[in-house]
């Protein structure tokens, strides 16, 4: 691997991952998370003096006498070698294999090591592979060749790794379960294995359109796509071909953006949703609601094209959040109660599909949405929270069921404070200004970090009072009234109505949706950016866009705030070459008034 010392796990390494998820310090793989997958690799190869726990000991013991562990180098058609792990089951009894293509990080296949075996132990033979050109330079655990983002060659080396299997592991059937990177991976194989080959597939953190994954309402999302760039292992010069690259750099810079648009959606399973259900491939999807990386809308409108066997989980938090936990290593006792339910239910999936266990699957419901920050918590030393009730599910037959009304609440003009108001009757003939171009308190959190706190049961708070009024807008409804202790159950995706004037040719505008409690703290619900361009400065546009979609019960006695500003750390800004702040100016016309629509269920 490297010449570092073989690191020893102690139960305080698994806590880590526990109460702390599987993202560490800047856009990395938690320490916690490469260390116990190091030391079980080590460990699984017979390096003598390596430190587990005892659980951790115990299982890897049974993994050796179950199955026979190999470290091959799968040969693509262009000849790339691409880093594997198997665990090939002992005994003549035929056995599925579940085939893992390794997320989007400099480690490959390493970090989710305990899954494989978790794997194994369950049942079946296990190939876990890195795409092309994922990995640091030297690690067992890394391809060659330069990555492929999902592409063409990605599909192609899918179904070599198939070949593999079935050459070396005879397996029964074919299963593919893949997190972030993997899991795009694993549906676009499923939909192009020219033998058609997959049984069932398992998508975690997944994405249903790249290209307005990462661009959408004209907004490009830099920081994202910054972020994957840096956490290839390498350069972005070693790591990619000069088509990509440059493709890479237009994004960054904004340029060539229908080229980009092309090739994002190429490697969208969106495009591919009919050769899908074409082949009957059942699909286990999961995606979070405060997601950073692959929003939430699109993986919805994918989903619900799909007429295939089908589960769509959503959860509470951003990418990663809920499954990596249970992928990276939890043992019994350590993790707050629902900690294990995403990773389990993957597993159930998988039992049944591939295993033909007569489970609990088929009685599932087609969707099984987690309402946000409905868990219970206690406080803690060092002033966060500890989830003592997971949060609250709710079973759908489809997403579209869950929004079964909806209400309209129209901006106000400037009242006595400065803010305008929501209420329920059209008003017109107002505008308010404000200076577009500078970072305000009102964001949508840190990529992956922030909704990783929310899963584990601290989610940010903002201080209303506190926002710039000079840069960004806020309207707010009076506290609200309901039946029990709920006052709006928020279901779906809400709807911003803007009539916007900038004092140049150019104006991005970001709507955050804020629940804002009697003590004048809030916590975001929702937001999403949209950038109009080719302004004539200073005439009205009206600017209509969707929300990200929410599950949301806003408590009786609070108040929704929204809010408008210009940037957020996530997006691109479209006065970013201007040497000084803009004016953009909000304002509510006659027949086209401003308003904010409210999904309800």
């Amino acid at each position: 691997m490297t010449s570092d010392q073989t690191p020893s796990i102690t139960e305080a390494t698994l806590t880590d991952i526990a109460t702390n998820g599987i993202w560490g310090p800047g856009h990395s793989v938690s320490q916690a998370v490469v260390d116990v997958s190091r030391a079980l690799l080590a460990s699984l190869q017979g390096e003598e003096g390596v430190e587990l726990p005892p659980e951790l000991a115990e299982l890897v013991a049974e993994v050796q006498r179950i199955a026979t562990i190999g470290l091959p180098r799968i040969v693509t058609h262009d000849g790339v070698r691409l880093s594997a792990f198997s665990l090939r089951l002992k005994g003549d009894a035929p056995r599925p294999v579940v085939i893992v293509p390794a997320g989007w990080n400099p480690f490959g296949w390493l970090p989710f090591l305990y899954a494989y075996l978790k794997l194994a132990q369950r049942g079946y033979h296990v190939l876990a592979y890195s795409p092309r050109g994922i990995g640091i330079k030297g690690w067992v655990s890394t391809s060659e060749g330069f990555v492929d983002v999902a592409g063409p060659n990605d599909w192609a080396d899918g179904s070599t790794v198939i070949d593999y299997a079935q050459q070396s592991l005879e397996p029964s059937r074919i299963g593919f379960l893949g997190e972030s990177y993997g899991s795009g991976i694993s549906q676009l194989v499923a939909a192009h294995d020219p033998a058609a080959r997959v049984d069932t597939v398992v998508a975690l953190s997944t994405w249903g359109n790249l290209a307005t994954s990462l661009y959408n309402n004209g907004t490009r999302h830099l920081e994202a796509v910054q972020a994957l760039i840096d956490f290839t292992g390498g350069p972005l010069e070693e790591k990619f071909d000069e088509g990509a690259q440059q493709l890479l750099k237009d994004f960054l810079s904004g340029q060539n953006l229908d080229e980009v648009v092309a090739w994002g959606t190429e490697r969208s399973p969106e495009s591919y949703v009919d050769q899908t259900n074409a082949r009957g491939v059942p699909t286990f999807v999961s995606n979070t609601w405060h997601e950073t990386l692959f929003p939430v809308n699109p993986v919805l409108d994918v989903f619900e094209r799909l007429t295939v066997p089908k589960h769509l989980n959503l959860w509470i938090g951003d990418h990663g959040a809920p499954e990596g936990p249970g992928l990276a290593g939890l043992v019994p006792g350590l993790p707050f109660p629902g900690l294990a339910v995403p990773s389990r239910e993957a597993y159930e999936w998988l039992d049944h599909h591939l295993l033909g266990i007569d489970n609990d699957v088929p009685n599932w419901p087609v969707v099984n949405s987690q309402s946000m920050f409905t868990y219970q918590t206690v406080a803690i030393p060092g002033g966060t929270k500890l989830i003592t009730v997971p949060a609250r599910r709710e079973a759908y037959a489809s997403w579209h069921e869950a929004t079964t009304g909806s209400e309209s609440w129209y901006l106000t003009g400037a009242g006595d404070t400065g803010d305008g108001t929501l209420t329920d009757k059209p008003t017109a003939g107002w505008s308010r200004d404000f200076a577009a171009g500078a970072l305000t308190s009102s964001v949508a959190g840190e990529l992956l970090k922030t909704g990783q706190r929310e899963w584990f049961g601290n989610p940010e708070t903002y201080k209303l009072a506190d926002f710039e009024r000079d840069q960004l807008l806020v309207w707010s409804t009076d506290p609200l009234t309901g039946s029990g202790e709920v006052a709006r159950r928020i279901r779906g995706a809400a709807t911003v109505r803007l009539t916007v004037r900038s004092s140049v040719d150019a104006a991005t505008v970001i709507a955050y949706l804020y629940d804002v409690a009697p003590d004048g703290t809030a916590r975001i619900i929702t937001h999403e950016p949209y950038t109009a361009t080719d302004l004539a400065p200073k005439v009205n546009t009206t600017l209509v866009w969707l929300l990200q979609a929410v599950s949301y019960d806003l408590p009786v006695g609070h108040r929704l705030a929204l809010v408008i500003n210009s940037r957020d750390p996530l997006y691109s800004y479209a006065g970013s070459d201007l040497p000084a702040l803009t004016t953009t100016t909000v304002s509510s016309v006659s027949g086209n008034e401003a308003r904010l629509e409210l999904p309800l269920g």
